[in-house]
């Protein structure tokens, strides 16, 4: 990462940090849920769409806190 690129993450950080981070317990879990619902609703399938990426990384991050905190249905 650049400098250049630091400088402006740090501008637009604070407006992103509430939308994009780890789980850290259910109710967090269930805000990324209800946002990837979102976006889903509006990427759809789009790989091109410019919130795809964010939709991929959202879903790790749910998928990251059901595989460590959610039973697995037998």
């Amino acid at each position: 990462m650049t400098t250049h690129e630091l400088e402006m993450v740090t501008q637009v950080w604070p407006r992103m940090a509430p939308l994009l981070f780890v789980p850290q317990n259910e109710h967090d879990y269930d805000h990324l849920v209800a946002m990837l619902d979102t976006l889903i609703d509006v990427v759809g399938e789009a790989e091109d769409h410019p919130l795809a990426s964010l939709m991929d990384i959202i879903s790790v991050l749910v998928e990251k806190y059901e595989d460590e905190h959610v039973p697995e249905l037998i």
